[in-house]
């Protein structure tokens, strides 16, 4: 399908941290609206009618922290947002579009209210695991083989995710306080514009001459915990660039 770009992102992309590069993020930036909202949010609407199986999952000890999530993010929205019009029961979304508020599906409906991809990790044990997500824009990963999984296994076969990084991002998790979230981001080259990549990849690359891999995919990605079930939120904000 046709590329959905955004003119630019909000950070230097050529200034990456070392991994896990993260950083602390003011509450009040969390979740971002960009000129490719409108466009972004059809998308996801497309996936989650055509495609729910592959774009949202929950276990039944994921569903408390979802419902806390989906409660949070309206708070947000209102508090932080003013291109949102929120009430109880529905939302109306910087682009016009209302969305019913559905309790009964909350993953579902934050598909449907924000830009960001939302993951939740609950500590089972020494790792966190992954409960429940809407996960519209994978960067080649599929969610039904990581929902359930912990920290470790679903950075597999991520090369640089080794056994010293795993300790330091579980410690990233465990460390992570209610009102101080952590973001970094990310960058990799892309052949295919398409923001639905399930499909793994070799490590992402462009040619000697920067054209065969010619689109820039960027990830804000955001962790924050929630107060009362303690789940972490990990938050992924997709710009894509065209030629860059």
């Amino acid at each position: 399908m046709t590329g959905i770009f955004q003119k630019s992102t909000p950070y230097e992309v050529s200034a990456q941290k070392r991994l896990p590069g993260v950083g602390p993020l003011d509450p009040a930036d969390w979740l971002m609206v960009d000129d490719a909202f409108g466009a972004q949010m059809a998308e996801r609407e497309r996936l989650l009618r055509e495609r729910r199986g592959d774009v949202l999952a929950i276990m039944p000890e994921g569903r408390a922290a979802a419902e806390e999530l989906l409660e949070f993010v309206l708070d947000w929205l209102a508090r932080h947002s003013p291109g949102y019009d929120v009430a109880a029961d529905r939302v109306r979304r910087p682009d016009g579009v209302t969305v019913q508020v559905d309790r009964d599906d909350p993953m579902g409906t934050l598909g449907h209210l924000v830009q960001e991809d939302l993951c939740l990790m609950e500590k089972q044990g020494d790792e966190h695991v992954l409960t429940a997500a809407v996960l519209c824009f994978p960067a080649s990963w599929r969610l039904s083989d990581k929902i359930g999984r912990p920290l470790t296994t679903i950075h597999v076969p991520v090369d640089v995710y080794d056994d010293a990084l795993a300790r330091r991002v579980q410690r990233l998790f465990d460390g992570v306080q209610v009102e101080r979230p952590l973001w970094r981001f990310n960058a990799l080259h892309y052949a295919d514009p398409a923001l639905f990549q399930p499909e793994t990849r070799d490590e992402p690359r462009t040619d000697d001459a920067g054209g065969a891999y010619p689109y820039l995919r960027s990830e804000r990605q955001c962790v924050l915990r929630l107060p009362r079930t303690r789940a972490c939120v990990f938050s992924i904000h997709t710009f894509l660039l065209a030629g860059a």
